[in-house]
Formats: structure tokens, C-alpha cells, sequence
């Protein structure tokens, strides 16, 4: 078999058809892309990270000089729809959830003799808060949907002679004292809680007591020194006394908390004691 001279040495791969594509086939280089802008170069680099270079290059050849920087601008607009839609996700997630209102109950305050108007208030305030009501009109209005008997006559009654009265809810307040606070309520409020004691009663209802007195004293309010040490004091002696003495509890709250605790402790270990065993015969 003879062959024709330097044909035994060509390559295998001579063949363009068994030849792979060329480099420049599959790379872009902005010497080629002269008519490309900077952006819209840039923009075409970003895309080849996305769907690679050969990808690129292909669409490219496909497309006339003309068409060629819509490929640019369809991904610069992609990429600015995809960081909006970023930026809406981000923000929604940090919105703060809606606070939803709690509507409680408020008794009514009828303006008997003694009965406590501050604890009273102090149902209003809470309310007030519970169901987000922020201006002073609105406060108002629902603290004089709670009231009854002569209490609500007298505010209707304020109401319809004047209605400008009750310019602010402080000020609808400090009327409601003085219409039917008793005169010095505040001075024996104080002097009843220096001198309280305990005595046959359980820890429990004397703190009730004690909490109501000083919830009364308002315009000039006691220390928390002077709270602890008159509660501490007014204890029956016995071990509930001995164990905040020997805890000192530093506010009026912690020293109510540790006795009722350690009252309650106490019982257990008497009901625990006075279980009868069975005896096994």
C-alpha cells in the first residue's frame, strides 16, 4: 500500500470536522466588543458567571452588532428586579407585628365611702394601655364609661354644663380625688402602714392591706427603706419574720414575695408531717 508523501504524518485531528471549537469561539474579549459600552460589557462579564462563558459567546455570534448590547441591558434589568425584590423581603421581614388590643374589664366605680378610688384608677390606666388608647379625649371618655351611681351623675353632670371640662386626662383624674377622695386620705394611709401589724391574720392578707395603704400615698411616696423595714416589722414573730430578717430583701415587692414563699413552705412541711403513715403489719 503506498501513501502519498507526508501524509503519514498529519495529524489524526486535521480533520475540521473532528476538530473541537476554536478558543475564540468560546471566550469573549473586549478588544472583540469594541461597540460595547463599559456597562454594558461589565453587564456581559457578570452574565458569564451566571451561565458561563461558552453560553455567552454563542449568543453572542447570533446576534447582530445592533442586538448585541440588548443582551447587556436585559440583564442589567434583571439584576435591579431580582435586588428589589430583595430589599421588599427584607423589609417585610423586619416589620414589627401589629400589637393586637386587649379589652379588660374595668368594675365600676360608684363613688360609695370607702371604697378605693386609686385601685380604681389603676384598673383605668391599665385598660387604657391594654387597649392602646393614646389621646387624652378618648381616655376621658372611656374612664366615664367605667363610672356609676353618683360618680358618673357627677361627671355627666361636669360635662353638661361645661363641655370643655376635663381638658386632659390627668386632669379628670385630680377632679375625680377631689370630688371623692376622703380629706387627708393620704395622711392616714400613711400613719395606718406605720403602724400596721399582722397579727391573726395570714401573710397573704396582710400584704393585700399593705399594698392598698401604700398604694394610696401619692403625693409624697415612701422610700423602699421605709416600705421594707414597716412591713418586716408588722410581721407576728415566728419564722416567717426571722427569714426576712435574715434574707434583707431590698424592695417592698421582694419582701411580700419572700414571706408569702416562706409562708407557704411552712405549711407544707406541716401538712407533710401530719399525713398518717400506714403501719404494715
Amino acid at each position: 500500500m503506498e501513501y502519498e508523501q507526508g501524509t503519514e504524518n498529519q495529524p489524526m485531528d486535521g480533520n475540521p470536522s473532528m476538530r473541537g471549537p476554536s478558543k475564540s469561539a468560546t471566550q469573549i474579549a473586549r478588544a472583540d466588543r469594541p461597540h460595547l459600552s463599559d456597562p454594558e460589557w461589565e453587564a456581559l462579564q457578570r452574565l458569564a458567571t451566571v451561565i458561563g462563558e461558552a453560553a455567552v459567546a454563542t449568543m453572542l455570534r447570533t446576534l447582530s452588532l445592533t442586538e448585541q448590547p440588548g443582551v447587556s441591558l436585559g440583564f442589567i434589568v434583571k439584576e435591579q428586579q431580582d435586588a428589589a425584590a430583595a430589599t421588599t423581603t427584607t423589609a417585610s421581614s423586619r416589620t414589627t407585628p401589629r400589637v393586637q388590643s386587649l379589652k379588660l374589664h374595668v368594675s365600676n366605680y360608684v363613688g360609695k365611702d370607702g371604697e378605693p378610688l386609686l385601685r380604681w384608677l389603676v384598673e383605668v390606666d391599665t385598660a387604657i394601655a391594654a387597649r392602646r388608647i393614646f389621646d387624652d379625649p378618648s381616655k376621658v371618655a372611656f374612664a366615664m364609661s367605667c363610672l356609676g351611681g353618683r360618680a358618673r351623675s357627677w361627671a355627666y353632670g361636669h360635662r353638661l354644663t361645661d363641655a370643655t371640662c376635663f381638658g386632659t386626662y390627668a386632669e379628670f383624674k385630680e377632679e375625680l380625688r377631689q370630688a371623692f377622695e376622703p380629706p387627708k386620705n393620704e395622711l392616714r394611709s400613711r400613719a395606718e402602714f406605720l403602724d400596721l401589724q399582722q397579727g391573726k391574720h395570714d401573710v397573704h392578707a396582710y400584704a393585700q392591706r399593705a399594698r392598698y395603704l401604700v398604694s394610696n400615698i401619692v403625693t409624697n411616696p415612701m422610700d423602699e427603706a421605709t416600705k421594707v423595714v414597716t412591713f418586716m416589722k408588722g410581721l407576728r414573730d415566728g419564722p416567717v419574720k426571722t427569714y426576712l430578717f435574715r434574707e434583707h430583701p431590698s424592695t417592698f415587692e421582694a419582701a411580700i414575695t419572700l414571706a408569702m414563699q416562706e409562708e407557704f413552705s411552712l405549711r407544707q412541711a406541716k401538712l407533710h408531717v401530719n399525713v398518717p403513715r400506714w403501719q404494715v403489719r
